[in-house]
């Protein structure tokens, strides 16, 4: 069985540039695990590397779509396995690094889905719904239907929620239990799981400073040429985090102090969240940040932990 690595850990917790350094000392190519870098025109907000920090490593899943088409966990998982399979026929070792946990999961549980299901128009009435009534309500409707979901399922992704009502509808089968009767699967590949940790409020203080930093390569900028090019709040991709405060300040609705505390917040509590989910996975081999003085230790470990498993490097 091939083997793959897969690195996760919350945002700001250095994936990226350890991600790259890895690839490049094992001949990796990288497959990220985000759900907003697959997105076309989304750099700075979604903390994507430019060429110099890629370093020559092959990307794959970045800038994939534009901001207004549909990307689903199932899309991706198709996608993603179509990528694994490429690069180890060209004799390279898949990477997969990122901090989408469902993204994530889908792999290491060989999670399928009903790609049969969809129903533009329910999706349309269920968007308008948390429009119109608020995310709470549209996340009571769910927790009647599957509690099991909704307790994994924060109430403002509102894509999530909608994607777990819309199965349970055509199905009359909680989303929940597809995912737990698709897990009997076996995975195609040996999984070799890093997930990275620090320390909670150096955690916070990093989100704190790379909200900062993407404020002064120009997020601002950034969103009015997103505008420019016709996407908005009605936009799934522009219902980010650091995209729709930014909408919101451009719109008038709320001061730019107000969207900077605001990104910083919500980024913060969408860590602790990836925590949350890292945290109930099996077998995840943790790096603790706070433990080394050079990240060198860290992929010096990681190399150790790939070759006692019988990646040849």
């Amino acid at each position: 069985m091939d083997n793959v690595i897969v690195l996760l850990g919350p945002t700001a917790s250095g994936k990226t540039r350890i991600s790259i350094e890895l690839a490049t000392q094992i001949n990796g190519e990288i497959i990220s695990a985000d759900s907003m870098q697959v997105y076309k025109y989304m750099d700075i907000g979604t903390a994507k590397p430019d060429a110099d920090e890629r370093r020559g490593i092959k990307h794959y899943l970045v800038d994939e779509v534009t901001p207004d088409e549909e990307f689903s966990v199932a899309r991706y998982k198709e996608i993603a396995s179509g990528y694994i399979r490429q690069i180890i026929r060209n004799g390279k070792i898949p990477v997969v690094a990122g901090g989408t946990g469902l993204y994530i999961s889908s792999l290491i549980d060989n999670i399928e889905f009903s790609d049969t299901i969809c129903d533009w128009e329910l999706r349309k009435r269920l968007q308008k719904e948390a429009e119109e009534k608020g995310n709470a309500y549209l996340h009571s409707k769910l927790m009647q239907i599957d509690p099991s979901a909704a307790e994994k399922i924060h109430m403002n992704n509102v894509k999530r929620v909608i994607r777990a009502i819309e199965v349970y509808t055509h199905t009359n089968k909680p989303i929940s239990r597809h995912q737990e009767e698709s897990r009997k699967n076996p995975p195609e590949y040996s999984f070799i799981v890093f997930g990275l940790t620090m320390d909670r409020d150096k955690l916070y203080e990093r989100i704190n400073k790379r909200v900062d930093l993407m404020l002064e390569k120009g997020l601002v900028g950034e969103v009015e040429n997103l505008i420019k090019l016709g996407y908005d709040i009605r936009t799934v991709a522009m219902q980010a985090i650091g995209y729709k405060e930014i909408l919101a300040y451009l719109a008038g609705e709320i001061s730019y102090d107000e969207a900077v505390y605001i990104i910083k917040r919500d980024t913060r509590h969408y860590a602790k969240r990836q925590m949350t989910w890292f945290k109930r996975m099996e077998n995840v081999i943790w790096m603790n940040v706070d433990d080394v003085d050079d990240e060198q230790e860290i992929i010096k470990n990681m190399k150790y932990h790939i070759a006692t498993s019988g990646i040849f490097l």
